[in-house]
């Protein structure tokens, strides 16, 4: 039977869950608690409504920008996805190459199955890389060389993660559980999907998380992997770690995983070059507020002191669009990108990232503007500057 070309993420996820085992898609798909807060992450970016007008020369637009000093296609970034490349065959090098064909810049994950020395090599612009704290800053040191000998000149360093957070997918999938149960269910369900087994877990490997590969367990023991994080993430960081990783780090550091206020002003103020902000996406504490609704906030504290992305829930090029209403510079899209590289490969990632650029330019085409320096609260009906400053 003959499916329907995917048009939109939520395509290519339908995809990705006929396609990969069911303790990996949940792992990508899945989020902290009761998921409320991946559920508010999309639903508040669909309640921002734009401001259509109409009778405006709007030939020639230009969707082109720049972020992190790099020149883009469109404002969008590919974020880091942790075990990404458990989800197609070295999944990290096909996504960095589809990136490169769009124009945009690609983040590899610490824990990333290719590593920064393969990506680099494939890929055609430099390579940001994502870091985490890790309680060994000998590692955190060793990692930083070697990102900066493969040429990455940007470094994305979450600052949310002091500690996993409670994922009652994985709990569900036996991951980290001991005994017999959990490990037969997570068999059989590697067994009902022969074409990721065959085309990932044999065809694929090594299965390893490649920058970290002398470190970590293997990717394919998802539950030494979950044991591993929870040794080695360390929850004692604080600001002076920040300026430790200042003085290290000679490229630009944006901290990822602001989410309020005065953490923004404390992240610039420690030196970094720009933030990301975001609740990573849903799957740290469940319950804390969406992107959308404190980007504007922030925007208002430290847009003209320091470049501002934000990631969580943005599924279109609207999406996109909004967030630059909003004050960013512009986003970073995980999800999507994972689903339609486990969907359809490289091929999907260039498709999904054609989409949003053409819903980007329709957006622009009917708010009246051309240039992305020309996206802002005038294109909203409601303009959100009002709102942070009753706040």
């Amino acid at each position: 039977m003959i499916r329907r070309c995917p048009a939109t993420p939520e395509d290519y996820r339908a995809l990705a869950r006929r396609r990969l085992p069911r303790f990996l898609f949940d792992y990508v798909d899945g989020g902290a608690g009761r998921e409320q807060t991946l559920l508010s992450n999309v639903r508040d970016w669909s309640g921002i409504c734009l401001r259509q007008r109409v009778m405006i020369d709007v030939d020639g637009i230009d969707t082109e920008t720049r972020l992190a000093g790099q020149d883009c296609r469109q404002p969008l970034v590919l974020a880091p996805i942790g075990m990404a490349g458990m989800t197609a065959r070295r999944g990290e090098v096909q996504a960095v190459r589809a990136a490169d064909a769009a124009g945009v810049p690609f983040t590899l994950s610490t824990v990333g199955l290719c590593g920064i020395d393969e990506v680099a090599a494939a890929a055609a612009a430099p390579v940001w890389f994502q870091l985490y704290m890790i309680r060994d800053r000998g590692i955190v040191e060793a990692l930083l060389d070697k990102a900066w000998q493969s040429g990455c000149q940007t470094l994305v360093f979450t600052v949310d993660l002091p500690m996993p957070g409670s994922r009652h997918r994985d709990a569900r999938n036996g991951i980290g559980l001991p005994g017999l149960r959990p490990k037969v269910l997570k068999i059989g369900q590697v067994l009902s999907r022969p074409g990721w087994l065959w085309n990932v877990a044999v065809r694929g490997k090594p299965l390893s998380f490649g920058s970290m590969s002398a470190h970590v367990p293997a990717a394919s023991d998802p539950d030494a992997f979950k044991r591993w994080v929870d040794e080695q993430f360390d929850p004692t960081m604080t600001w002076a770690d920040i300026a430790w990783l200042r003085q290290r780090w000679q490229g630009r550091l944006l901290l990822k995983g602001i989410l309020d206020r005065d953490d923004a002003l404390k992240a610039v103020d420690a030196g970094a070059d720009g933030i990301v902000v975001s609740n990573h996406g849903g799957r740290q504490l469940d319950g804390v507020s969406s992107t959308a609704s404190v980007l504007p906030a922030i925007a208002a504290a430290v847009g003209e002191r320091t470049e501002i992305l934000v990631d969580g829930g943005l599924r279109s090029g609207i999406d996109v669009f909004r967030a630059l209403c909003l004050g960013a510079s512009g986003v970073m899209i995980g999800r999507p990108w994972v689903w339609a590289l486990a969907g359809a490969g490289q091929a999907g990632i260039e498709r999904t990232l054609a989409i949003f650029r053409d819903e980007l330019r329709i957006a622009m085409a009917l708010t009246g503007v051309t240039r992305i320096a020309d996206i802002g609260p005038d294109c909203l009906v409601n303009d959100p500057r009002a709102a942070s400053e009753r706040n």
